[in-house]
């Protein structure tokens, strides 16, 4: 075998003759040798690109794993944050429904002790195995929101009528205009005491000591508060749907006008002001502007 070298060194090409076996051992290993070499090499280089490559993806997995994390966190946070308002509405009906509760059963004179609002109803039972549940939080609170809210209108109507109950009871005329004492004249004709002669009489007088306290006989507004001709200090209360009472002959008034008093309310001291021949209250009824008789009010107390 001859091979042919060509070379620039100067202008002469080189020959190499190659015939023994050795020689030719000798270039299949060397074939060998670089083949290999370039095979090991171009596996390398593809080794290398793959691994890259895979390096890259899970790069890649890593920051979608990283956000998802992330976002999961984000959704934990935004579903304790919803959790704790609901909760806070939970909170702030139960406490409603607590001071509610409590207006009631002074309203409607409910012993406090079997309502007590304030303290948790007595639970119990024996113990049972526990069964498994699956709850939805959100849907289990949604709904006792909603039956708290069922309750506090419930309790608000109850407030109303019971409300309107005691305004109405406690409006309304009843009662004797004293503590102590008693009936001196009633409604009706009588003998007028300065006089002799008969004449009508628009109220009830009732008699007791001297500074004894006049009281209101049901709740409303003071439209008059001092000196009235023949009923001396007078005091007169507007307690609406027509009905107003007088009280009259007081030694003291208590009230001015436009002062609000309740029911059973010290408003005067007893005295004998004005046309009067001693110590007692002249107690009138009035209804849309007409005195009527006392009596059947004084009676229903």
């Amino acid at each position: 075998m001859n091979i042919i070298l060509l070379s620039k060194f100067r202008g002469r090409p080189y020959r190499i003759q190659i015939g023994s076996p050795v020689q030719l051992s000798l270039l299949a290993v060397f074939a060998v040798i670089i083949a290999s070499s370039v095979g090991v090499m171009g596996y390398w280089w593809g080794q290398s690109s793959k691994s890259s490559d895979r390096l890259s993806s899970i790069q890649q997995e890593i920051k979608l794993q990283r956000e998802l994390i992330s976002q999961t966190r984000f959704n934990a946070n935004a579903d304790l944050d919803a959790l704790a308002a609901r909760l806070g509405q939970i909170q702030a009906h139960a406490t409603r429904l607590n001071a509610l509760g409590q207006k009631l059963v002074k309203i409607a004179k409910l012993d406090p002790g079997e309502f007590n609002f304030e303290e948790s109803p007595g639970l119990g039972g024996p113990d049972e195995a526990d069964a498994p549940v699956n709850l939805d939080f959100g849907s289990e609170i949604d709904d006792v929101i909603t039956e708290l809210e069922d309750r506090e209108q419930q309790l608000g109507v109850l407030e109303n009528i019971l409300m309107s109950s005691h305004m109405k009871e406690e409006l309304f005329p009843e009662g004797r205009p004293i503590g102590r004492g008693w009936i001196s004249s009633y409604y009706g004709m009588r003998t007028n005491p300065f006089t002799g002669k008969l004449q009508f009489h628009k109220g009830m007088d009732f008699a007791a000591k001297s500074g004894s306290d006049v009281l209101a006989v049901a709740g409303g507004v003071i439209t008059w508060s001092g000196k009235r001709y023949g009923y001396g200090n007078l005091v007169e209360i507007n307690h609406g749907n027509g009905y107003v009472t007088r009280y009259g002959h007081n030694e003291t008034n208590l009230v001015k006008v436009g002062d609000t008093v309740k029911k059973g309310q010290t408003i005067s001291l007893m005295g004998s002001t004005g046309r009067s021949t001693g110590p007692h209250v002249h107690f009138e009824v009035l209804k849309n502007g007409r005195q009527i008789n006392p009596q059947k009010f004084v009676q229903r107390r």
